[in-house]
């Protein structure tokens, strides 16, 4: 085991990999019910297809997670990407209108434009070639990816939490509306502190107002606790810090609201749903529906995928080797090829298992908080998710609430990269400005990047300094400025 992993080398041991592990796999658990949800329907449990992407969900995280651990040796962890889910769910609802099939056919088809990205992608990582775009970013704004990750990771922290029902009317690709129940979530900071009273906050909530409060304590006893055990020098810190703020939650669930809140466990299924995962998504992509898209539509989703699954993975790995003090003294990670080339391989795992664009999740840096220093805490986290195929109802009772104090927690730490920042140097401070705010408000780590990389190359050119960015730093400006403003 320290032979295969060198955890002597790395300062690290066997059993704080296996709590940096678990702990970067209780971070993003959420994941293993909301990308089925997001991709299929919050409603759909029910659905094969549902069920389909929820065990393919499972199987791919696992495959690129593992690959990560024995092709890069890193402690980084996978999984079909936030965003990039939403953006597929849009894209088959526009195949289905566009060509008339029903939703499972058309979202097989949607599944080759992943098969593609992943192909094309471990091709570019074979060549080199996402490296050579790795390094043609500028030092400054690799240094700055890690603080703005930071910022995007406390947004996140505290962002949506708890659930609140409402009533919308939704028009279905048949063009019938229908009125169905949506579930939207309240935002701490936008929705608790922003409001000038507690009175007018419990106005603008109503019944949902206790459990707003429930999961505002929750997130900063669960925080507090986290960094009070890190002061003591206990390791494993963040994982108990997340156990503490579950132990209040439910608490606070059976004491408050009369709820129990492991009722979901009786009426669990422990029971794999390989047929219906068989029946809808693996090895079911639709060639025939796809090439029905159209050719412009077709270039143009297969580019828009790649672009920003490129940029994000680039990010959330430099940002957060930075903070595992894993970069060379020019800002690059040893073995960033073989990183990429896992990431590639689980996105291809998950177009044909069947789920959207597999990447590296920026949760990892909780992980590596935890002491996560190789490739062992990956592979603990790779055989959590197998587990979850057969214990999935338990990874989902983990409070969000508890997630988001680890969150926040990490992200307060990756500020600390600000440091190495030459703030009297404009060229450096302004695109990383830039990437801090626009992080945290696209929710976008790659759109960060792109912005980041256009005002360093503006201000290159308008300053009389055009000769210190590189042909491929200019390339990529121009590419994000279409992506943003022209054609993508």
């Amino acid at each position: 085991m320290d032979k295969f992993f060198q955890l002597k080398k790395n300062g690290t041991t066997v059993r704080t990999e296996i709590v940096a592990g678990l702990t970067t796999f209780m971070t993003m658990a959420y994941i293993i019910a909301l990308n089925p949800n997001i991709l299929v329907g919050f409603d759909k449990q029910s659905d094969p297809l549902w069920k389909g992407v929820f065990l393919a969900t499972c199987i791919a995280s696992a495959i690129g997670t593992i690959c990560m651990a024995f092709l890069a040796n890193k402690p980084f962890v996978m999984a079909p990407g936030m965003g990039l889910n939403s953006f597929f769910n849009a894209v088959v609802l526009n195949i289905a209108a566009i060509t008339g099939m029903t939703f499972t056919q058309s979202f097989q088809s949607a599944l080759v434009i992943v098969f593609i990205e992943g192909i094309i992608f471990i091709v570019l990582s074979i060549l080199n070639i996402r490296e050579k775009i790795v390094h043609a970013i500028p030092l400054g704004v690799r240094l700055g990816i890690g603080p703005a990750i930071g910022l995007m990771l406390m947004n996140i922290g505290f962002g949506s939490n708890a659930p609140l029902n409402g009533t919308t009317i939704a028009r279905l690709p048949d063009e019938k509306q229908t009125e169905v129940t949506v579930t939207t979530s309240f935002q701490a900071m936008r929705d608790f502190f922003s409001s000038l009273t507690a009175s007018s906050a419990r106005d603008k909530l109503g019944d949902n107002y206790n459990m707003m409060i429930l999961t505002v304590v929750t997130i900063f006893i669960g925080l507090f606790a986290i960094i009070a055990l890190n002061h003591k020098k206990v390791k494993g810190a963040v994982l108990y810090g997340m156990m503490i703020a579950s132990a209040i939650f439910w608490a606070g669930e059976a004491i408050f609201f009369d709820t129990n809140p492991f009722e979901p466990l009786k009426k669990a299924t422990f029971i794999p749903p390989f047929r219906e995962m068989a029946d809808t998504t693996l090895f079911r992509l639709n060639f025939k529906g796809f090439m029905e898209i159209g050719w412009f539509t077709i270039i143009t989703l297969i580019i828009t995928f790649c672009l920003i699954d490129m940029f994000d993975t680039i990010g959330t790995l430099v940002g957060t080797a930075s903070r595992a003090k894993m970069l060379d003294d020019k800002g690059n990670m040893p073995k960033m090829k073989e990183a990429l080339l896992s990431d590639a391989i689980g996105t291809v795992a998950g177009s044909v298992t069947g789920t959207s664009t597999v990447t590296t999740f920026v949760e990892s840096a909780s992980g590596v908080e935890a002491g996560g220093r190789t490739g062992l805490s990956a592979l603990v986290a790779g055989m959590m998710f197998l587990l979850c195929m057969f214990l999935a109802p338990l990874a989902a009772i983990i409070p969000t609430a508890a997630t988001s104090s680890a969150l926040i927690y990490v992200g307060i730490l990756m500020l600390g990269n600000l440091k190495e920042i030459k703030f009297d140097d404009i060229s450096q401070l302004a695109p990383v400005a830039v990437m801090l705010l626009a992080m945290p408000i696209s929710g976008s780590i790659g759109h960060g990047i792109g912005l980041a990389l256009i005002t360093y190359t503006v201000i290159k050119l308008t300053t009389g300094k055009a000769k210190d960015v590189t042909w491929l730093t200019y390339l990529l400006s121009v590419i994000f400025i279409l992506k943003f403003f022209v054609a993508v």
